[in-house]
């Protein structure tokens, strides 16, 4: 009789190396908004620790803010380029969202902005502390509405509709709002706000962002970029040219990148007004002609 042949066992396919790389991408993404939830609440820390005498732990929140604004494009850009998208992934940074770009930067601009004001302003302190903690929690509510109204909606389309081709936010996105407070107080390197007038003009800031948060105004996302192709080296002097900006001048250059970033929602939506009025539908300028 032939000697038996050991029978060599095949290779499941949950044992191909492939597959477990692509399984161990799925975590990538998820490390990123990790560490985005981590600066979130390192924040939410050094705000409880600021005052006036030591007004560096708001600066070190608005810089953590900062750079959680950074994690949260890099896990939404890595999932998408190496296709490991996913339900979990989505709801966890939508979570990490309310904690790190709602609740942070809604305490950040109250602390900051109202709570450190002179006790000699007397009963306008109190009527400033009041109204600063309504704006912060019209900002944390705006920002949540904002990114419950993002989880359930389909292909959204902004009420000013940008070129074709081109890729838009309905309202302003949480991380950006986030970013003009954190921007803010970084300007100042912490130190917090000590005259009535500079408070009140940063209600009227707040509020603004919360408002810009919940409209349908259109704001550039920048998903049209796709780092896996070649980029012109003139893009790639860009970048360096602005890293080493935020290096040397980032009090300015952040503030002036969340300005801008802000401004240009209100400039496209006005910009779509003024065109409209000037270009009126065709059935209105049939009845005029007419009459």
């Amino acid at each position: 009789m032939d000697a038996a042949v050991p029978e060599v066992p095949r290779r499941r396919k949950e044992d191909n190396p492939r597959r477990r790389l692509n399984r161990g991408m799925y975590i990538l993404p998820s490390l990123f908004t990790t560490a985005n939830i981590a600066a979130g609440y390192y924040a939410i820390l050094q705000v409880t620790h600021g005052s006036v005498a030591e007004p560096w732990h708001f600066d070190f929140a608005a810089i953590a803010i900062g750079f959680a604004v950074l994690f949260d494009g890099l896990d939404g850009r890595i999932a998408r380029m190496t296709h490991t998208s996913s339900d979990f992934g989505r709801e966890l940074d939508s979570l990490a969202d309310v904690i790190t770009f709602g609740v942070a930067p809604a305490m950040l601009a109250w602390m900051w902005g109202f709570r450190q004001l002179p006790q000699d302003l007397g009963e306008m302190r109190t009527k400033l502390l009041q109204f600063g903690a309504v704006a912060s929690f019209l900002f944390l509510m705006a920002g949540a509405s904002r990114l419950a109204r993002f989880n359930i909606t389909r292909n959204p389309q902004p009420s000013n509709p940008g070129r074709p081709g081109r890729k838009y936010f309905v309202g302003m996105p949480i991380p950006a709002g986030a970013g003009v407070i954190a921007a803010g107080v970084h300007l100042w390197l912490g130190e917090p706000l000590t005259s009535w007038w500079s408070s009140l003009s940063w209600i009227l800031l707040i509020v603004a962002v919360a408002y810009l948060m919940v409209s349908t105004w259109r704001f550039y996302s920048g998903k049209d970029i796709d780092f896996r192709s070649r980029q012109p080296f003139r893009l790639i002097i860009l970048f360096a040219a602005l890293f080493a900006l935020i290096w040397f001048f980032s009090r300015y250059v952040l503030f002036a990148i969340a300005l801008l970033y802000m401004v240009s929602g209100v400039f496209w939506r006005l910009q779509w007004i003024f065109r409209r009025k000037g270009n009126p539908p065709p059935a209105y300028r049939e009845a005029s002609q007419t009459s």
